[in-house]
């Protein structure tokens, strides 16, 4: 009785483990194939989308309307914007792929701000047409080269996980069919000619360009460069080392790391050569509990740019990230802010420290400006404000429109429903240039 009983429970349990290890591949190889299914959907729709581009484009070079070129223009943004989503999705992540991606960046941009252009008074320029005419031929080359991955991939229907498997692998050379004709995709990206974006289209232009054109003062040393470093984070005697930045930079600079034996971390920044200017810096420590208020916090960041030399900075924003503040200061000239010129720095809550900073917006944009009165009157700029919107604070200040010129506005802080809003409306023409809804602040969450 007892071994019929056993013979049975052991039955069940065999018929039961079956049964669970069956669902269980049933659920691995549903996820699998769900996950093949959305790489492949992503990729054909990449390759049509590139398709659709380069016909755009030549659609584009065709036309002598005006009225049609600004809304083809913008279809041609549009595709950009869709393929760049697109590869976003494929398991790329460990191969390089940066020229294509680059490659649609630009060329997104450039058709996005001549499609905000008005074109009627401002047409397309003879370099500008080239530009275009070149682009029309390397969106060729593009499409030409996926649509021989997208016919291998058809024909010897090869899988999205086998790439993604080969990509996590460490086994070098890679000997992926897919793999390989993105590569070639990406070479042939970097082998086109260099395409004249427009000298008035300095967001396409390497910031490292502009950093170089704008730095000032005579070239420091190594010695020097160690010397400004120390004093800049309120450090004597510190193991330090410096080497020169390496070739990919338009600008010369230092790269340091000196030793913090007090927190156990390395602090890392760059000093460019000419002139010595601290570019940035970053101590990437872990910050213990809050021991200062982001009050105290923003005075230890004005007190760095006062101890450098950085003068007529206004803190224009703050926030706090846990046991980190974060403070963003914009140059003042004649009360007007000047959001180009800008520095964030990073504090430590919980002894104060400073614990990163970025100037190379300052470093770039910084000059001496003439800044006009506004033309329009403050509650003349109100009346293109939304009616809904309850205005808590206003100021006058220069920015960067979309097609990065600068441009003086009213500024306005306001509130609708429980969003806070920044509004900048033109100060010469009342035209609205942007609007921001600014993040609530870091919810900080005390463990129980």
């Amino acid at each position: 009785m007892i071994r019929s009983i056993m013979v049975a429970f052991l039955a069940i349990a065999v018929v039961s483990t079956s049964y669970w290890g069956y669902q269980e591949h049933q659920e691995k190889n549903s996820i699998l194939i769900k996950a093949e299914n959305n790489y492949q959907r992503a990729f054909h729709d990449l390759t049509y989308h590139l398709d659709q581009l380069h016909d755009e484009i030549g659609s584009t070079l065709a036309m002598n309307s005006k009225d049609q070129l600004s809304p083809s223009l913008a279809q041609v943004w549009r595709l950009t914007s869709m393929a760049q989503s697109e590869l976003g999705q494929l398991p790329l992540v460990l191969m390089p792929f940066s020229k294509t991606e680059e490659y649609l960046y630009k060329v997104g941009n450039f058709s996005y701000r001549n499609a905000i252009r008005d074109l009627a008074n401002e047409p397309l320029t003879a370099k500008e047409s080239e530009t275009l005419k070149q682009l029309y031929e390397q969106s060729g080359d593009i499409q030409k080269e996926m649509r021989q991955v997208q016919s291998m991939v058809l024909d010897e229907d090869l899988r999205w996980m086998d790439v993604e498997l080969a990509l996590a692998s460490e086994d070098e050379p890679l000997n992926n069919a897919i793999v390989n004709g993105f590569k070639i995709v990406d070479e042939k990206v970097d082998g086109f000619s260099e395409v004249d974006w427009g000298s008035d289209l300095p967001q396409l232009q390497a910031n490292d360009e502009q950093l170089k054109s704008n730095l000032n003062g005579k070239e420091i040393t190594e010695a020097e460069a160690k010397e400004i470093a120390l004093k800049f984070v309120e450090m004597e005697n510190a193991d330090i080392e410096i080497e020169e930045t390496g070739d990919g930079l338009a600008y010369e600079s230092y790269s340091i790391k000196i030793n913090d034996p007090e927190h156990e971390v390395d602090i890392y920044m760059d000093i460019s050569k000419k002139g010595g200017h601290p570019i940035w810096l970053l101590q990437d420590r872990q910050v213990g509990e809050t021991s200062i208020s982001l009050n105290d916090a923003s005075n230890k960041a004005k007190e760095l740019l006062e101890k450098n030399g950085i003068k007529d900075m206004q803190l224009v924003n703050s926030k706090q990230y846990d046991a980190v503040g974060v403070f963003n200061f914009a140059y003042l000239k004649d009360n007007v802010r000047v959001y180009p010129d800008s520095i964030i720095i990073d504090v430590s809550l919980e002894d104060g420290e400073i614990i990163g900073y970025e100037a190379s917006a300052y470093l770039t944009n910084h000059r001496d400006r003439e800044v006009d009165d506004p033309q329009i009157t403050l509650e003349e700029a109100k009346q293109g404000l939304n009616p809904a919107l309850e205005v808590m604070e206003h100021h006058v200040a220069m920015i960067k429109n979309d097609i990065s010129e600068e441009v003086l506005t009213y500024e306005f802080f306001g509130v609708i429903n429980n969003d806070t809003y920044r509004i900048f409306i033109n100060a010469n023409n009342g035209n609205e240039e942007k609007v921001e809804k600014l993040d609530h602040a870091e919810a900080v969450y005390k463990k129980a």
